[in-house]
């Protein structure tokens, strides 16, 4: 006999969308054996459709490797938002713990490794520097929306001045670190500070 509906425990697991499953294997299999090993025959094999399924959903080979990228991004930005969150009402310290986690995250980060060290493929690496529109518009839109309640006597070009200058440390500092995450952090802080000039409180 079929259980009261409300009597049954658990649901289905939400499906999750193919094109999503796509870009994570394919970050699976650069990290596991090199970009230059990653075919759209080999993805749609590994993920278990057709190629064709492959070229639908993501495209290019090329628009494959901005997916993977902005794919790994929201890692990143998901960190940025908790540090806000965990501190809220100081901008700096938030600014502080979003610039430790994101860097700290970076430097165990399978990919983005592969990417540095040219292990993940040359066609990997434009989406993070000389293509990175993608990158820095998210990161900077995501930060914008953070700073915004705490700033005050800035106008719009000015704030977003400050925080594209920001975010193009932080990323700067992504790719090649020049000191541990922590001390990036407080510098990044004290940048941070200095350009929105916060007040003491959060702003009502």
């Amino acid at each position: 006999m079929t259980p009261p509906a409300a009597l049954t425990t658990g649901a289905a697991p939400p499906q999750v969308p193919l094109r999503t499953r796509i870009v994570a294997t394919a970050v699976d299999l650069t990290t596991d054996s090199g970009w230059s090993t990653v075919t759209m025959s080999r993805l749609a094999a590994a993920v278990g459709v057709s190629r064709q399924t492959v070229y639908v959903e993501v495209g290019t080979k090329a628009a494959l490797a901005e997916a993977m990228v902005r794919h790994e991004l929201d890692g990143f930005l998901a960190l940025v938002d908790a540090a806000f969150r965990s501190h809220d009402g100081d901008l700096v310290a938030s600014v502080r713990a979003a610039t430790r986690g994101v860097l700290e995250l970076a430097a165990e980060h399978p990919l983005l490794r592969a990417i540095v060290a040219g292990s993940g493929g040359t066609d990997l690496l434009p989406p993070l520097t000389t293509r990175s529109t993608t990158v820095v518009d998210a990161a900077r839109l995501v930060l914008a929306e953070r700073v915004t309640p705490y700033v005050d006597g800035l106008g719009p070009t000015q704030l977003a001045a400050a925080v594209d200058a920001i975010v193009r440390v932080v990323l700067s500092h992504v790719m090649s670190p020049s000191a541990p995450p922590a001390r990036t952090a407080d510098d990044v802080a004290w940048l941070a500070g200095r350009l929105l000039a916060p007040p003491r409180t959060l702003r009502g």
